[in-house]
């Protein structure tokens, strides 16, 4: 996965600049409301047993606003995730045709997803509904095409470097819609067509979005049903209930990202077991792990720690292959470790208590980082040993206490019985805001706060945007009956559990190379879950064995979203970090099998709770 590109232009004109800066507060102040609401809910709901008049409800939109906003600032910035890295090797010419061409598919994509907003809107002002007594539903609910019309806008300017390219864009645009509305046209001729040509978008960089909205757009259309339940569908996803706790437990894990929290929790690890064979490969495994869990973004992980632990690497005599390769890959173990937010988003669609996943995936993510931290332990040459010191060990601990004790507030919130998922994830934002910004002061109120909660607006917003738009495209495979007919071929097929699980990694590799880890959880869970139930496959141990195979996912080919951080923040080719890759993702997809085939380790805890 990469971003979508965006050409290089000017220095914004001040107008640009206002607007930007406005988006920003927009989601500062969005974000902030969202984790002061669920705390005053505890706080309120413990000293007089109530709490704030609909507060859950106003969290759940602002999600569906830090969405829309988020969204719109990352095709601002040219930042909206893409599939392809096509464009990464091309120049000149063919690179101008291909931002042009995805650029103006992605466009009209967007566009039509305004239009059926504007269509749910109108509906609900029809209907009067209201979300709170003095607020019409309706107004709540205009955010979703504004949002979609500012990503177009957006999506044109970046497809040209001139305006009169992306005049003719608009104008390409406009007249496609107009077509589709107006034109006699034999659409269910038109698919196969219009499919071809959004898979040709999408090789030359179209964001990942429009892929799976244009394919439900271009189905739905075919089909002549109302493209305003896209935008249904859309708006039911990302107020769910529990969807609110993905962009405030990614929030505190920016807030410690941008601190100085990664070197100080290097330096514990270094002082714990940097002394012993295989303690740095222990440091970056942690480490890494670790850092994924908090930011729920593996390849933020790359970029923050990348520089801390290659020169710890190298300095233990691991060679610059090994130390790419572990570095790379170790990111991708916080899939499985909790508060991972692609282990909240498994939870979300595979309709499972989050409580639960956390703790049946916790040992499993410990086994696969004890795998491949044990085989990077054993390539790591012998050397002199350090003494363990335990002053040094004391001194670290201390410095990173605060660090150390977020997951303990997290969980302990979560499993107090006194907050609920949402809750517990707002008490551990704010604890990461006051530890960053009062108890070190690393972060100014004024300068480094906006900035790091508007850039972890702008990853919620991309992926809210894939999930609302990938939940039209699964609800319309669902009507037309596809996960019945695949449960029907598979029993058909395959008599044998243990040959269902060998196929289901199978399958899940291939889904991991081909689509980033949260289209292929809201597009992919709901197929493989009657399935799972159909071969007696508890349903804990399906989503650890669909994320452990995603875990993978992030170091294959095509897609493999490591792969193009690790060569970007290295500055290596994409040949070299493949081959020093390679050893770590056999040993991983080996440590796969053990999860799914020994599946004591992921209902062993879960059972000590019931």
């Amino acid at each position: 996965m990469s971003f979508a590109h965006a050409p290089a232009v000017a220095a914004s004109a001040p107008h640009r600049r206002a607007a930007a800066a406005a988006e920003d507060f927009g989601l500062t102040m969005a974000l902030g409301a969202m984790a002061l609401l669920p705390m005053a809910e505890i706080v309120l709901r413990a000293l007089f047993g109530t709490g704030v008049p609909g507060a859950a409800v106003i969290v759940q939109h602002l999600t569906l606003l830090v969405g829309a906003v988020g969204g719109a600032v990352a095709a601002r910035e040219g930042r909206l995730l893409a599939l392809s890295t096509a464009t990464l090797f091309m120049r000149g010419r063919p690179l101008t045709i291909a931002r042009l061409v995805s650029g103006c598919v992605a466009a009209l994509v967007s566009m039509l997803m305004a239009v059926a907003g504007t269509n749910l809107v109108l509906a609900e002002h029809a209907a009067a509904s209201r979300l709170l007594p003095y607020v019409p539903l309706w107004a709540v609910q205009s955010v979703l095409p504004l949002g979609f019309a500012a990503i177009a806008v957006r999506l044109i300017y970046h497809a040209g470097r001139d305006w009169r390219t992306r005049l003719a864009c608009a104008l390409l645009c406009a007249s496609a819609i107009a077509g589709a509305a107006y034109l006699p046209l034999d659409a269910p001729a038109l698919r196969i067509p219009a499919l071809t040509a959004l898979a040709i978008a999408t090789i030359l960089g179209a964001p990942v979005f429009t892929t799976l909205a244009g394919a439900a757009l271009i189905l739905f259309w075919s089909d002549a049903l109302p493209i305003a339940s896209l935008a249904v569908d859309h708006y039911r996803m990302t107020v769910n209930p529990s969807l609110p706790a993905i962009p405030l437990f990614t929030l505190a894990g920016y807030l410690l990202a941008e601190s100085g929290a990664p070197g100080r929790l290097v330096a514990v690890f270094q002082a714990l077991v940097g002394g012993l064979r295989g303690g740095a490969a222990a440091v970056a495994v942690g480490t890494c792990a670790l850092f994924t869990a908090l930011t729920g973004a593996s390849g933020v992980t790359i970029l923050a720690l990348g520089a801390l632990l290659t020169p710890l690497l190298l300095a233990a005599r691991v060679s610059q292959r090994d130390a790419l390769g572990l570095v790379t890959s170790a990111g991708s173990l916080g899939v499985l470790l909790p508060p991972s937010l692609p282990l909240i988003l498994y939870a979300v669609v595979g309709r499972l208590p989050m409580e639960e996943l956390f703790l049946a995936a916790f040992l499993p993510a410990v086994a696969l980082m004890g795998v491949v931290g044990l085989f990077a332990a054993c390539r790591e040459p012998r050397r002199p040993q350090r003494r363990f010191d335990p002053a040094e060990a004391r001194r670290t601990l201390w410095a990173a206490k605060w660090e150390l004790a977020l997951p303990v507030v997290a969980f302990g919130a979560l499993f107090s019985g006194h907050a609920t998922p949402v809750e517990a994830a707002a008490v551990t934002a704010l604890y990461a805001f006051v530890v960053a910004a009062f108890v070190h002061r690393e972060l100014s109120l004024v300068r480094d706060v906006p900035r790091v909660v508007a850039e972890c607006g702008l990853l919620v917003g991309g992926v809210l945007l894939i999930l609302g738009v990938a939940l039209g495209f699964t609800n319309y495979l669902v009507d037309a009956q596809v996960p019945d007919r695949a449960v029907d071929w598979v029993k058909a097929s395959i008599s044998s559990r243990w040959a269902f699980l060998l196929a289901l990694n199978a399958f899940l590799l291939v889904v991991g190379c081909l689509m980033d880890v949260f289209s292929a959880i809201v597009v992919v869970v709901p197929l493989i879950v009657p399935i799972g139930l159909a071969f007696g496959i508890d349903p804990l141990h399906l989503g650890v064995i669909f994320l452990a195979n995603m875990e993978l996912g992030f170091l294959t080919p095509p897609v493999g979203m490591n792969l193009f951080f690790a060569s970007y923040r290295f500055g290596k080719p994409m040949s070299e970090v493949c081959g020093a890759v390679l050893p770590y993702a056999m040993v991983l997809a080996a440590g796969v099998l053990l999860v799914t085939y020994v599946p004591f380790l992921t209902t062993w805890l879960p059972g000590l709770v019931e």
